[in-house]
């Protein structure tokens, strides 16, 4: 039967290979832990740090997105004006 590891030393071993950029094979290697257990482990963690990233928007990150989509609102505008002043342009010269 295999061995059993604790929660934190599955993500301490992920750390390895997510945030230090280490080898998955190296890794596994080095502490003699199956290749394939290793790479359930890093998916296991890279899916936990993805749900904390989606789960809460800090206030500044959420003025900063308005911010940006007003930007965009208003260029958006802008474009629609232009093309609109264009196709009058194009259709008066076509009379």
């Amino acid at each position: 039967m295999g061995k059993h590891h604790s929660q934190e030393y599955k993500e301490y071993v992920s750390k390895l290979v997510v945030e230090e950029g280490r080898k998955a094979t190296e890794v596994a290697y080095e502490l003699e832990i199956p290749y394939k257990t290793l790479i359930i482990w890093v998916k296991a963690y890279r899916e936990k740090l993805n749900s904390k990233k989606t789960d809460y928007i800090t206030p500044k990150e959420l003025e900063e997105l308005k911010k940006q989509h007003e930007r965009e609102i208003e260029r958006l505008r802008e474009e629609n004006e232009i093309l609109k002043k264009a196709m009058h342009i194009f259709t008066k010269s076509q009379k």
